[in-house]
Protein backbone atom coordinates (compact mmCIF):
# COMPACT_ATOMS: atom_id res chain seq x y z
CA UNK A 1 0.00 0.00 0.00
CA UNK A 2 1.15 3.69 -0.69
CA UNK A 3 -0.55 6.35 0.64
CA UNK A 4 -0.32 10.30 0.38
CA UNK A 5 -1.97 11.72 3.74
CA UNK A 6 -2.50 15.57 4.28
CA UNK A 7 -3.00 16.04 8.30
CA UNK A 8 -4.37 19.43 8.34
CA UNK A 9 -6.40 21.83 10.48
CA UNK A 10 -6.88 25.69 9.88
CA UNK A 11 -6.70 26.18 13.73
CA UNK A 12 -3.66 25.80 15.10
CA UNK A 13 -2.75 24.34 18.61
CA UNK A 14 -4.63 21.34 18.02
CA UNK A 15 -2.24 18.88 18.10
CA UNK A 16 -1.77 18.71 14.25
CA UNK A 17 2.14 18.27 13.93
CA UNK A 18 1.97 16.46 17.57
CA UNK A 19 -0.03 14.09 15.26
CA UNK A 20 2.15 14.02 12.05
CA UNK A 21 5.10 13.40 14.24
CA UNK A 22 4.07 10.78 16.46
CA UNK A 23 1.98 8.88 13.40
CA UNK A 24 5.04 8.71 11.46
CA UNK A 25 6.85 7.83 14.45
CA UNK A 26 4.25 4.82 14.91
CA UNK A 27 4.31 3.82 11.38
CA UNK A 28 8.00 2.84 11.35
CA UNK A 29 8.19 1.13 14.66
CA UNK A 30 5.24 -1.34 12.53
CA UNK A 31 8.65 -1.43 9.75
CA UNK A 32 6.73 0.73 7.19
CA UNK A 33 8.90 3.24 5.26
CA UNK A 34 7.62 6.51 5.90
CA UNK A 35 7.90 9.96 4.55
CA UNK A 36 6.56 13.37 6.97
CA UNK A 37 7.02 16.46 5.15
CA UNK A 38 6.98 19.34 6.64
CA UNK A 39 4.42 22.50 4.65
CA UNK A 40 4.26 24.99 7.75
CA UNK A 41 6.42 28.09 7.90
CA UNK A 42 6.32 27.30 11.80
CA UNK A 43 8.81 24.41 11.46
CA UNK A 44 7.15 22.60 13.88
CA UNK A 45 7.33 19.58 12.60
CA UNK A 46 11.13 19.88 11.66
CA UNK A 47 12.34 20.95 15.13
CA UNK A 48 9.84 18.68 16.88
CA UNK A 49 12.43 16.00 15.60
CA UNK A 50 15.60 17.68 15.91
CA UNK A 51 16.16 19.18 12.84
CA UNK A 52 17.02 22.37 12.25
CA UNK A 53 15.01 24.50 9.43
CA UNK A 54 17.27 24.94 6.31
CA UNK A 55 17.89 27.63 3.65
CA UNK A 56 17.16 28.71 0.80
CA UNK A 57 15.78 25.80 -2.06
CA UNK A 58 16.80 23.42 0.60
CA UNK A 59 14.01 21.02 2.55
CA UNK A 60 10.44 21.51 1.08
CA UNK A 61 10.77 25.33 -0.57
CA UNK A 62 12.72 23.82 -3.62
CA UNK A 63 10.32 21.20 -4.64
CA UNK A 64 7.14 22.91 -4.23
CA UNK A 65 8.71 25.64 -6.66
CA UNK A 66 9.70 23.32 -8.94
CA UNK A 67 13.36 24.82 -7.96
CA UNK A 68 15.07 21.13 -7.16
CA UNK A 69 14.08 17.40 -6.69
CA UNK A 70 12.62 16.14 -3.84
CA UNK A 71 14.79 13.55 -3.42
CA UNK A 72 16.99 15.90 -2.74
CA UNK A 73 15.59 17.54 0.33
CA UNK A 74 14.76 14.34 2.08
CA UNK A 75 16.85 13.67 4.91
CA UNK A 76 16.72 10.76 7.67
CA UNK A 77 16.14 10.87 11.45
CA UNK A 78 16.45 8.91 14.55
CA UNK A 79 12.53 8.45 14.82
CA UNK A 80 12.94 5.98 12.22
CA UNK A 81 11.26 7.74 9.05
CA UNK A 82 12.41 10.10 6.39
CA UNK A 83 11.80 14.14 6.92
CA UNK A 84 11.28 16.56 4.12
CA UNK A 85 12.09 19.76 6.51
CA UNK A 86 11.01 23.23 6.56
CA UNK A 87 12.43 26.13 4.71
CA UNK A 88 12.98 29.40 6.12
CA UNK A 89 11.44 31.19 2.77
CA UNK A 90 8.01 28.51 2.91
CA UNK A 91 6.81 31.66 4.05
CA UNK A 92 7.27 33.27 0.85
CA UNK A 93 5.82 30.10 -1.48
CA UNK A 94 1.98 31.22 -1.06
CA UNK A 95 3.08 34.43 -3.23
CA UNK A 96 5.63 33.68 -5.48
CA UNK A 97 3.28 30.31 -6.50
CA UNK A 98 0.92 32.66 -7.81
CA UNK A 99 2.59 33.39 -11.37
CA UNK A 100 3.19 29.45 -11.77
CA UNK A 101 1.90 27.14 -14.15
CA UNK A 102 -0.55 24.40 -12.72
CA UNK A 103 0.27 26.39 -9.11
CA UNK A 104 -2.12 23.51 -7.56
CA UNK A 105 -0.04 20.60 -8.61
CA UNK A 106 3.29 21.51 -7.85
CA UNK A 107 3.74 19.07 -4.81
CA UNK A 108 1.70 16.50 -7.08
CA UNK A 109 4.22 16.53 -9.08
CA UNK A 110 7.21 16.57 -7.16
CA UNK A 111 6.09 13.38 -5.52
CA UNK A 112 5.60 11.20 -8.09
CA UNK A 113 9.04 10.48 -8.42
CA UNK A 114 9.30 8.97 -4.62
CA UNK A 115 5.72 7.97 -4.12
CA UNK A 116 5.71 4.36 -4.68
CA UNK A 117 9.09 4.27 -2.22
CA UNK A 118 6.86 5.03 0.47
CA UNK A 119 4.36 3.22 2.18
CA UNK A 120 2.86 6.22 3.91
CA UNK A 121 3.92 10.17 3.39
CA UNK A 122 2.30 12.35 5.70
CA UNK A 123 2.07 16.01 4.61
CA UNK A 124 1.75 18.40 7.95
CA UNK A 125 -0.18 21.39 6.31
CA UNK A 126 0.13 25.39 7.71
CA UNK A 127 -2.97 26.57 10.04
CA UNK A 128 -4.72 27.81 7.63
CA UNK A 129 -6.43 27.34 3.96
CA UNK A 130 -3.78 28.85 1.42
CA UNK A 131 -2.52 27.42 -1.82
CA UNK A 132 0.34 25.10 0.26
CA UNK A 133 -2.64 23.48 2.15
CA UNK A 134 -4.46 23.33 -1.55
CA UNK A 135 -1.40 21.57 -3.12
CA UNK A 136 -1.23 19.32 -0.05
CA UNK A 137 -5.18 18.23 -0.72
CA UNK A 138 -4.09 18.34 -4.35
CA UNK A 139 -0.98 15.32 -3.91
CA UNK A 140 -2.97 13.46 -0.92
CA UNK A 141 -5.10 10.57 -1.26
CA UNK A 142 -6.93 11.42 1.89
CA UNK A 143 -7.11 14.10 4.62
CA UNK A 144 -7.03 13.40 8.56
CA UNK A 145 -8.38 16.34 10.55
CA UNK A 146 -6.91 16.56 14.07
CA UNK A 147 -9.77 18.15 15.78
CA UNK A 148 -9.20 19.49 19.53
CA UNK A 149 -12.59 19.03 22.18
CA UNK A 150 -13.13 22.38 22.68
CA UNK A 151 -16.04 24.88 21.78
CA UNK A 152 -15.39 25.96 17.70
CA UNK A 153 -14.18 22.73 17.53
CA UNK A 154 -17.23 22.34 14.56
CA UNK A 155 -17.20 25.49 12.89
CA UNK A 156 -13.54 24.96 12.21
CA UNK A 157 -14.53 21.43 10.80
CA UNK A 158 -17.01 22.48 8.69
CA UNK A 159 -15.07 24.92 6.32
CA UNK A 160 -12.26 22.71 6.19
CA UNK A 161 -14.80 19.69 5.09
CA UNK A 162 -16.41 22.40 2.90
CA UNK A 163 -12.42 23.42 1.58
CA UNK A 164 -12.03 19.23 1.01
CA UNK A 165 -15.19 19.65 -1.54
CA UNK A 166 -14.03 22.07 -3.74
CA UNK A 167 -10.01 20.49 -3.73
CA UNK A 168 -12.37 17.26 -5.07
CA UNK A 169 -14.72 19.04 -7.23
CA UNK A 170 -11.84 21.43 -9.14
CA UNK A 171 -8.58 19.62 -8.95
CA UNK A 172 -8.39 16.27 -6.90
CA UNK A 173 -11.75 14.17 -7.25
CA UNK A 174 -9.99 11.10 -5.86
CA UNK A 175 -9.59 13.47 -2.66
CA UNK A 176 -11.68 11.22 0.48
CA UNK A 177 -11.89 12.53 4.26
CA UNK A 178 -9.33 9.83 6.03
CA UNK A 179 -11.13 10.60 9.45
CA UNK A 180 -11.96 13.51 11.97
CA UNK A 181 -9.27 12.67 14.94
CA UNK A 182 -10.66 14.22 18.30
CA UNK A 183 -7.48 15.54 20.73
CA UNK A 184 -6.40 16.79 23.59
CA UNK A 185 -8.89 15.07 25.28
CA UNK A 186 -9.69 15.62 29.24
CA UNK A 187 -11.73 13.00 30.88
CA UNK A 188 -12.41 15.45 33.91
CA UNK A 189 -12.85 18.54 31.69
CA UNK A 190 -17.06 18.78 30.93
CA UNK A 191 -16.53 20.97 27.66
CA UNK A 192 -14.50 18.22 26.38
CA UNK A 193 -16.91 15.56 27.07
CA UNK A 194 -19.59 18.02 25.54
CA UNK A 195 -17.82 18.51 22.16
CA UNK A 196 -16.76 14.96 22.13
CA UNK A 197 -20.26 14.33 21.76
CA UNK A 198 -21.33 16.76 19.49
CA UNK A 199 -18.52 15.17 16.96
CA UNK A 200 -19.72 12.30 17.59
CA UNK A 201 -23.39 13.05 17.04
CA UNK A 202 -22.70 15.12 13.55
CA UNK A 203 -19.70 13.00 12.67
CA UNK A 204 -20.13 9.15 13.90
CA UNK A 205 -18.87 6.80 10.73
CA UNK A 206 -15.91 9.80 10.11
CA UNK A 207 -14.75 9.47 13.79
CA UNK A 208 -11.87 7.65 14.84
CA UNK A 209 -11.99 5.34 17.76
CA UNK A 210 -9.15 6.71 19.08
CA UNK A 211 -8.78 9.71 21.37
CA UNK A 212 -5.70 11.22 21.69
CA UNK A 213 -6.12 12.33 25.84
CA UNK A 214 -4.27 15.70 26.92
CA UNK A 215 -1.05 14.87 27.88
CA UNK A 216 1.77 16.74 29.06
CA UNK A 217 4.56 13.99 27.85
CA UNK A 218 3.47 14.96 24.21
CA UNK A 219 4.29 18.41 24.81
CA UNK A 220 7.90 17.29 26.16
CA UNK A 221 8.70 15.17 23.40
CA UNK A 222 8.62 17.58 21.23
CA UNK A 223 10.04 20.45 23.02
CA UNK A 224 13.23 17.85 22.96
CA UNK A 225 13.10 17.46 19.43
CA UNK A 226 11.75 13.75 19.76
CA UNK A 227 8.78 11.53 18.68
CA UNK A 228 7.24 10.28 22.27
CA UNK A 229 7.98 6.86 21.43
CA UNK A 230 11.71 7.86 22.04
CA UNK A 231 10.48 9.95 24.89
CA UNK A 232 8.22 8.43 27.20
CA UNK A 233 7.04 4.54 25.42
CA UNK A 234 5.02 3.65 28.33
CA UNK A 235 3.29 7.44 28.64
CA UNK A 236 -0.36 7.26 27.78
CA UNK A 237 0.19 9.46 25.06
CA UNK A 238 2.56 6.94 23.50
CA UNK A 239 -0.16 4.38 23.73
CA UNK A 240 -2.46 6.28 22.41
CA UNK A 241 -0.84 7.43 19.26
CA UNK A 242 -0.02 3.45 19.04
CA UNK A 243 -3.30 2.94 18.89
CA UNK A 244 -4.10 5.61 16.26
CA UNK A 245 -1.69 4.07 14.16
CA UNK A 246 -3.51 0.67 14.58
CA UNK A 247 -6.27 2.12 13.00
CA UNK A 248 -4.61 3.39 9.93
CA UNK A 249 -2.47 0.47 9.52
CA UNK A 250 -6.09 -1.80 9.35
CA UNK A 251 -6.46 0.04 6.43
CA UNK A 252 -3.64 -1.91 4.64
CA UNK A 253 -5.58 -4.79 4.75
CA UNK A 254 -8.75 -3.33 3.62
CA UNK A 255 -7.24 -2.14 0.58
Amino acid sequence: MNSVIAVASQKGGVGKTTTAINLAAMLARAKRKVLAIDLDPQANLTTGIGIDPVDGQRGVYGPLLGLQSIEDAIVSNEAGFDVVPASRDLAGAQVELITVTRREFQLRDSLSSVRKEYNWILLDCPPSLNIVVINAMVAADSVIIPTQCEFFALQGLVELLSTIKTVQRNFNPDLKLNGILRTMYDTRNKLSREVSDQLKAHFDTQLYRTIIPRNVRLAEASSHGKSVLEYDKNCIGTMAYMAFAGELLNQESET
